[in-house]
């Protein structure tokens, strides 16, 4: 069990560089099963969650070599073998070994994936496509069965653009004979990275980034090499600590255009901040005002810097909406804030946050990976000591959170007891 101790109210100061993006590097990976080839990753995040990813990997009999941000990975020898609960439960991206493995060997059979628990999550969008390629699809209680004789290319239509069900059908599609279409398809930058990616593998796609994608099946997929686009939610994080906290902090290797609903959001606050090409200069802003939130789906305000943004909003002055409207569990923060001093109501995925109150270091719990980083936001910015426990959940998502905001000032210790 790990915990981190965190000293409130230290100024922040110098720089930090953001890492590859996790929900990038979660899809990237499996991907790498579509090819017999080999595989070269660069500005790969050194996160819990990429590990566990390499010993799924490793498991099929991959080759894998991880060092200095580049993974290599040649999969000469990779089988398709069941996937069990010792790997499938440990997080949510483990699903995407279900396109992957149907694309390259038309069967896949894996346990029910883990992850947060942020919400149901289902996943009827990502069933609903592969039965309309033409998959049978077993469900067991605590399993999927999945296999088909030939992937049929077809057009899918979502109702809501679920980016787990979007990259899935991109990987199941690319190997298969004629076109699919996938039509209010997520526009998530993610999204578009794993397609630059297959494309450089010998994929056709092409419409990533919008609402339609196309994908024309080919043979087979050669060797790909890409690089990680940067981790807009942990840029959005440290841009949010920064208001709080920076003295001329400086976020680098970021893209602007991912941060625009959180850079309005922050400016329309009152924070003092100024983008350099990929760079962002940040202050803490005195006097913040109150600002309403409501998340949905890119490109608007996204829902894993909801939590975070929660914590910002107490030390606004005046009262901000906040809603949730992706996952239903987003809100189990909220009674953690408000044991630290936080004046808060939640009313279903709705809360209303009155502002500015003074926070104190508690005894806190992670409920989950973005909640872990409200904690962190809460932390640094209380009065006193704050013990974050069940931080597991942070470490999955920060690539060296605690090195990071060490080296720019914050006085953070992470115990493992």
């Amino acid at each position: 069990m790990k915990k981190l101790i965190i000293e409130g109210k230290r100024e922040l100061t110098g720089e930090i560089k953001i890492s590859g993006a996790k929900n990038s590097i979660v899809a990237l990976i499996p991907a790498t099963i579509l090819t017999k080839g080999k595989c070269v990753i660069h500005n790969v995040p050194d996160i819990s969650d990429v590990r566990i990813l390499i010993e799924i990997m490793e498991s099929l009999g991959s080759i894998v070599h991880f060092e200095n941000e580049v993974l290599t990975i040649d999969n000469k020898n990779v089988e398709n073998k069941p996937i069990g609960e010792k790997y499938a439960s440990k997080l949510r991206a483990s699903y995407y070994f279900m396109g992957s493995l149907l694309g390259q060997f038309q069967q896949v059979d894996i346990a029910n994936p883990g992850g947060c628990v942020i919400g149901s999550r289902p996943f009827d969008f990502h069933i609903d496509a592969f039965k309309r390629m033409g998959i049978h699809v077993e469900e067991k209680m605590d399993s999927y069965h999945m296999c088909t004789d030939e992937l049929k290319a077809t057009d899918i239509f979502f109702d809501f653009p679920s980016v787990g069900a979007t990259i899935n059908v991109l990987l199941a599609s690319v190997l298969a004979k004629g076109t699919t279409r996938i039509i209010n398809a997520a526009r998530e930058p993610e999204i578009e990275n794993l397609a630059d990616f297959l494309n450089s593998m010998g994929a056709r796609i092409v419409g990533a980034g919008s609402g339609t994608i196309e994908i024309k099946g080919v043979e087979s997929l050669n060797d790909g090499e890409i690089s990680v686009i940067p981790d807009r939610i942990e840029a959005g994080t440290y841009l949010i600590i920064g208001a709080l906290l920076g003295h001329h902090l400086k976020i680098t290797d970021i893209v602007e255009k991912h941060l625009y609903s959180l850079l309005y959001k922050l400016k329309d606050a009152g924070v003092h901040l100024e983008v350099n090409g990929n760079d962002i200069i940040i202050n803490k802003s005195e006097h913040l005002k109150a600002v309403n939130i409501k998340t949905t789906v890119y490109p608007g305000f996204p829902t894993d810097l909801g939590q975070p943004m929660s914590a910002f909003l107490t030390q606004c002055i005046g009262e901000s909406m906040f809603e949730e409207t992706i996952y239903e569990n987003r809100l189990r923060h909220i009674p953690h804030l408000n044991n630290m001093g936080a004046d808060i109501k939640a009313f279903d995925k709705t809360a209303l946050i009155r502002g500015k109150t003074e926070l104190v270091g508690r005894k806190v719990k992670a409920t989950d990976l973005r909640a872990g980083a409200s904690m962190l936001v809460a932390g640094m910015v209380a009065e006193g000591e704050t013990i974050i426990y069940n931080i597991e959940h942070l470490l999955r998502g920060y690539e060296k959170i605690v090195d990071k905001l060490n080296n720019i000032g914050a006085n953070i210790r992470l115990i493992d007891e």
